[in-house]
């Protein structure tokens, strides 16, 4: 059997818990990866947003690999998906960097992806065909429900993040994101330039 990865599940608990069962319900039927994301009420809402970074940081991304982050249509406002991307690319002695890979949930109605780990990825989408894009104005407008971080991310070739979408995903398909995710973590280079998101919006 192959090594399963400690995954992160990133995504907005109001909006799309729903995605992020669908996900934990395939997991427990084909043993896919092992979970260590955070669920509604884990974390208290009490504590400030510096304790609320640093248990996120220091609890949750410690020992994961792979953050997942489910992309609805308001993903990107949301201050503490930021601070889980900006953790998860963050390369410490004690938190070291996780891959990224992104799904687009059905409510943004997504038409692109976007493919980093080459053919055996480009595999799992037979009958696509293939564009380079290279300007922020033309990565908004494929994906317009990317938080700015992704996108980002996603001029810098070097920091590897895959975009793919719900529809159409299965166990195996998963589980080879998931390792490919994983396999390619050690060569990216993340944009981290980006100041952490303070407000919801």
């Amino acid at each position: 059997m192959a090594e399963k990865h400690k995954v992160f599940i990133s995504y907005h608990h109001k909006n799309d818990q729903w995605a992020k069962n669908e996900l934990l319900k395939l997991n427990k039927a084909y043993d896919i990866f092992i979970d260590g994301s955070v669920d509604t009420g884990d974390i208290s809402d009490e504590l400030s947003d510096e304790q609320i970074r640093r248990k996120i940081r220091d609890e949750y991304l410690r020992d994961s690999t792979v953050t997942i982050l489910l992309v609805g249509t308001e993903t990107k406002n949301r201050k503490h998906i930021d601070w889980e991307l900006y953790s998860s690319m963050i390369d410490g002695v004690v938190n070291k960097k996780s891959g990224i890979l992104v799904i687009q949930l059905p409510s943004t109605n997504p038409r692109h992806l976007y493919v980093t780990h080459g053919d055996l990825e480009k595999a799992i989408y037979p009958n696509t065909t293939w564009q380079t894009i290279a300007t922020r104005a033309e990565f908004e407008q494929r994906h317009p429900f990317l938080p700015e971080r992704i996108i980002d991310n996603l001029l810098k070739p070097e920091a590897k993040i895959s975009v793919t979408s719900w529809g159409g995903l299965d166990a195996e398909k998963i589980r080879l994101l998931i390792d490919l995710t994983f396999n390619d973590k050690g060569k990216c280079e993340y944009d981290l330039s980006r100041p952490m998101r303070r407000y919801n919006s």
